[in-house]
């Protein structure tokens, strides 16, 4: 069809071309007349015969020569045409033979389709048959199930009637219900599994004892060990010494007026006894005591001793112990390494210095109480820093016992809160004596080291006469005890042997015994640390050979 289109094309341009050229042709014939040349007439204004001729002949070879040019120009067309018939017949032919192919190739793929799909509905007409065939072993073996299954109903329909056949004849022999037997196992094996809970909770618990006795013994003892400090023994009065016996006098002064002065400014009592080149002070307050022993010891350095000097000195020696104290707090708690404490407490820490408990050092006794409790809380991983900072604050309130009314414990308290510590710090101060439940770890490893520091030997001492009477009541607790034959206190009072007659007291009887005296020392006496109670019960067994 393009051929054809393009054959059509250039015949019409053709056509055209011819239609121009003739146009032309015709336009040139038109005008001749004006190309010919101006000649000569006569004097009427006719032309020549000669001249028409020549204008005649002319215009009949214009004429000609057109024909002949038109001629051609048809010549040219018909060619021309008959050339573009022709091409338009090749092109025409050759896309004939292209349409003739590729309809061979449409018949050849049609016939290959066709035996695709005569292979495909056989394959279709295969498989419809195997399915056909497997519906059918189906549906057979659903018939064989259902058989099976109607087989089973009327099994499990005999062998019901068969159980309960049974169970009514079991209940008619054992006389119970199978809900009463049912009970009845239930409750049998509720009891046996309560017991062996019982059992696996008790072994739990004696292997978990042991365990956290021989790690708790561990962790005490490392932390004795590693903790070296040493105690000063001190009291209530302090002895000042003197350069002579003369310098007595001279602190009584004109009718005791220079030591009447001395006890109203500093509060404490100044003893003056046969003691030779010494006097005593004697004061409840220890910081007091310590002011007013500065302040002798200032005055007879000095030598001049009047109610005005001994207020000058006084005023002095107060803040050179205020300072004192202010620089002990600090240097304790660099000890420790701690930081980023409130300014009151460390100067309450620091007035500790000069108050003693039992003969041992209160701020000594804070020190060693927070290395203690700082390597406990390392071992239990727990925080030392926080452990430190309970125990080395636990006994702050005994700088203001004498000033305040109520336990060392509540009042140290009361005080870590008013100056922001921590609720875990104020915690453990409050309960380190048991006055408040213990809620924390915190508080319990506060009293464990409490206890270690203040307990071990040679920490704490007392007065030879209370120590003698604690001693005899000890044994008289132990000694009131039936059965028991002998009594023996042993290493200072903090380990008691108790030897019981063996056919009297049996091995349960020991173990009562031991905890009748515990708990009977426990309520009548005070005493540091704790005391060990070991029941002996010994059997022997003699004969004679003769």
């Amino acid at each position: 069809m393009a051929a054809l289109i393009a054959v059509v094309i250039v015949v019409g341009l053709l056509v055209v071309v011819l239609v121009v050229m003739l146009l032309r042709v015709m336009a040139r014939l038109n005008n001749a007349p004006a190309a010919v040349p101006a000649v000569d007439v006569d004097a009427a204004g006719a032309p020549t015969a000669g001249l028409r001729e020549a204008a005649e002949r002319e215009a009949a070879d214009i004429r000609r020569q057109a024909e002949r040019d038109a001629e051609e120009l048809r010549r040219q067309a018909e060619t021309s045409v008959g050339s573009a018939n022709i091409d338009a017949r090749r092109a025409a032919e050759d896309e004939l033979h292209g349409l003739k192919d590729q309809a061979h190739a449409l018949r050849d793929e049609i016939a290959e389709l066709k035996t695709d799909l005569e292979r495909r509905e056989q394959r279709m007409v295969e498989r419809e048959e195997r399915v056909d065939a497997e519906q059918r072993r189906v549906e057979a073996r659903d018939r064989e199930l259902a058989e099976h299954e109607a087989a089973l109903e009327r099994g499990r329909a005999e062998l019901e009637g068969v159980e309960a056949e049974r169970q009514r004849e079991l209940e008619r022999v054992a006389n119970l219900t199978a809900a009463d037997a049912k009970t009845e196992l239930v409750k049998m094996i509720e009891t046996q599994a309560k017991r062996e809970a019982a059992v696996i909770v008790r072994d739990i618990e004696h292997e978990a004892k042991e365990e956290g006795e021989d790690r708790a013994r561990k962790i005490v003892t490392m932390a004795i060990q590693r903790v070296a400090s040493e105690q000063t023994a001190e009291s209530v009065v302090s002895v000042l010494h003197l350069p002579s016996d003369d310098m007595k006098g001279r602190i009584i002064g004109r009718e005791g007026r220079n030591i009447r002065a001395f006890e109203s400014t500093t509060g404490v009592n100044l003893i003056i006894d046969d003691t030779p080149e010494a006097v005593l002070l004697s004061c409840f307050d220890p910081v007091r005591r310590e002011v007013g022993r500065l302040t002798l010891e200032k005055l007879v350095l000095d030598g001049r001793i009047h109610p005005h000097r001994i207020e000058e000195i006084y005023e002095r020696s107060k803040t050179e112990v205020e300072q004192l104290c202010v620089r002990a707090g600090e240097d304790a708690l660099v000890e420790v390494g701690l930081t980023d404490m409130h300014p009151e407490l460390i100067t309450l820490l620091g007035q500790l210095r000069y108050r003693t408990s039992y003969g041992q050092n209160v701020l000594k006794h804070l020190i060693e109480s927070a290395h203690i409790a700082g390597m406990m809380a390392s071992e239990l991983r727990l925080d030392p820093v926080l452990m430190k900072r309970c125990t080395v604050l636990h006994d702050v309130g005994k700088a203001l016992t004498h000033e305040v009314e109520g336990s060392h414990a509540i009042i140290g308290a009361e005080i870590a809160r008013k100056y922001g510590e921590h609720e875990d710090v104020v915690h453990a101060i409050e309960a380190h004596h048991n006055e408040v439940e213990v809620r924390t770890v915190e508080a319990v490893l506060t009293q464990a080291a409490d206890g270690i520091s203040g307990g071990r030997p040679g920490a704490r001492r007392e007065s030879l006469e209370h120590y003698v009477k604690r001693l005899e009541r000890i044994e008289e607790i132990a000694s009131e005890q039936p059965g028991v034959e002998k009594v023996f206190a042993m290493q200072a009072g903090r380990e008691i042997r108790v030897m019981v007659k063996p056919e009297d007291v049996d091995d349960i009887g020991a173990q009562v015994i031991a905890r009748d005296v515990a708990k009977q020392i426990e309520e009548e006496l005070t005493y540091p640390g704790q005391i060990r109670i070991t029941v002996v019960r010994e059997s022997r067994a003699t004969e004679y050979a003769k």
